[in-house]
């Protein structure tokens, strides 16, 4: 949380109450609010070292703000293609589409706060449509396979979901 704090501080943003920390090298992401920790998640990020450049299917590192919420009202493991619920379970797809990283139940869009460093030009982690969502590989949670996203379990992501708003922090490293 100190990390947090420190750059929030340096971009004049006040920390609100819900915070999420996204830890790559434990791959985790944990849930705190009003600086107390509320549950931890097991997650995967990227298959490729993290980046915060365009192309690079790096996860970001950063702050962040969630900027959108997506799929509320979604049953678990619903596929998203373009954020737009397909209406099929990803048990449904052929298993040439099952065997690729699909966004399933829920979508929460993440916003680069830090100028130069993930947001703008090159570093957007907005315009690379980096989210925090659901996997069809639950399995392999806790190992790196990802395109630069953090992927959860279907059950986990939905409850996540629940409890965060549009503007809570997240912070990757």
């Amino acid at each position: 949380m100190e990390r947090v704090t420190k750059a929030c501080a340096q971009l004049g943003i006040k920390p609100g109450e819900r915070v999420l920390i996204v830890r790559i090298s434990t791959a985790t992401l944990q849930f705190f609010r009003k600086g107390a920790l509320v549950k931890s998640y097991v997650v995967s990020t990227s298959l490729k070292p993290p980046s915060n450049i365009k192309g690079s299917m790096g996860t970001p590192r950063g702050l962040h703000e969630i900027a959108e919420r997506i799929g509320g009202g979604q049953p678990a493991g619903m596929v998203f293609k373009s954020r737009l619920p397909t209406g099929r379970h990803f048990s449904e797809f052929p298993d040439s589409e099952a065997a690729r990283q699909l966004i399933t139940s829920r979508i929460l869009w993440l916003r680069g706060l830090e100028p130069g460093v993930n947001r703008g030009g090159e570093v957007d982690t907005y315009d690379r449509y980096v989210y925090i969502h659901g996997t069809n590989h639950e399995e392999r949670l806790g190992e790196p396979m990802s395109a630069g996203c953090v992927e959860m379990r279907n059950h986990d992501v939905i409850e996540l979901y629940d409890e965060v708003r549009v503007g809570d922090l997240v912070w990757i490293e």
